[in-house]
């Protein structure tokens, strides 16, 4: 690029638009502990009383819970300044996408739990994703997870999708569905069809970086019902009700783009992006897709 154009070589990348860079030999890990901390101190919580996890288990927030209006201006940029910090911490993603369906008239209930999210991350301001090369060329893994009516007002789901790439997570999401799901099945079936979406456009643009062909990916999914509706026909008569378009992910398993797999609940590691956890299992499932403390 330095003959095509005119520039610099600043060195190795350590910082970008409030995200901190380390590279070590091998490792790549990535903090944003200065963006957060100017988040607290613009919410007035710089010195607030840390909490163990993002969200309180079993908390179902709605728009009309008859609490007092809180400040709209301020509880819509610090859920901005949050969705960003989202880059780095898929272990609150759940959360943010939660109170981010209120911004239209906060309550002091919705502002309660956002100060729930600050004081986690007062926490561990040191967390961030770290990244380790392997051996080999790395594998694209997926996990697909649902809950089922999760949201009081309209009763949609929430769907949670993480890829990995070599062990390490590269994409993750956590987002209220735009259909109501009739059954557990259906939700997961929805959640699974925009999995495949996001690993077939994953899969194509690692293809397109490393120069090799398109590989197909595995898809890890913990209900049965789910993975027998995506590979055949025989629960038509029950599932006929569900929108073609999430039939999309039959015609890539016949098209060999992907293998669609059982997982256990507890190895599911999607499941800290549809349903607030207690403390012992959020700690194991924040481990397990690599979100640690990092050393600077």
């Amino acid at each position: 690029m330095q003959h095509l154009f005119k520039m610099s070589d600043l060195g190795l990348l350590s910082y970008y638009l409030g995200i901190e860079v380390k590279q070590e030999h091998g490792r790549i890990t990535f903090c944003q502990r200065g963006y957060a901390e100017k988040v607290l101190e613009r919410a007035g919580m710089a010195g607030c009383n840390p909490s163990q996890t993002p969200m309180e288990v079993r908390l179902k927030l709605c728009k009309e819970d008859g609490s007092p209006p809180a400040d709209a201006t301020e509880y819509r940029s610090i859920i901005g300044c949050l969705r960003y910090l989202v880059n780095t911490r898929p272990d609150i993603a759940l959360a943010v996408g939660v109170t981010s369906q209120y911004m239209e008239a906060p309550s002091t209930r919705h502002w309660t739990a956002v100060k729930q999210i600050l004081r986690y991350i007062r926490g561990i301001l040191h967390y961030g994703c770290s990244y380790t090369k392997g051996s080999g060329a790395p594998s694209l893994v997926g996990f697909s997870d649902s809950d089922h009516g999760g949201d009081v007002d309209d009763r949609k789901s929430t769907s949670g999708v993480v890829f990995f790439l070599g062990g390490s997570a590269v994409t993750w999401t956590s987002q209220k569905q735009k259909v109501v799901a009739t059954s557990s099945c259906e939700a997961e079936y929805v959640a699974t069809a925009a999995a495949t979406c996001q690993g077939v456009w994953l899969s194509r643009l690692l293809a397109d970086l490393t120069g090799r062909s398109v590989e197909k990916f595995q898809l890890y999914i913990d209900n049965k019902s789910a993975i027998a509706l995506s590979k055949n026909p025989v629960h038509h008569d029950r599932s006929k009700h569900i929108d073609i378009k999430y039939h999309f992910i039959r015609q890539c398993l016949e098209e060999n783009k992907l293998d669609v797999d059982h997982v256990g609940t507890d190895e599911q590691l999607a499941d800290i992006l549809t349903k607030a956890l207690g403390k012992i299992k959020f700690v194991e499932m924040r481990a397990k897709i690599d979100v640690a403390g990092l050393r600077w």
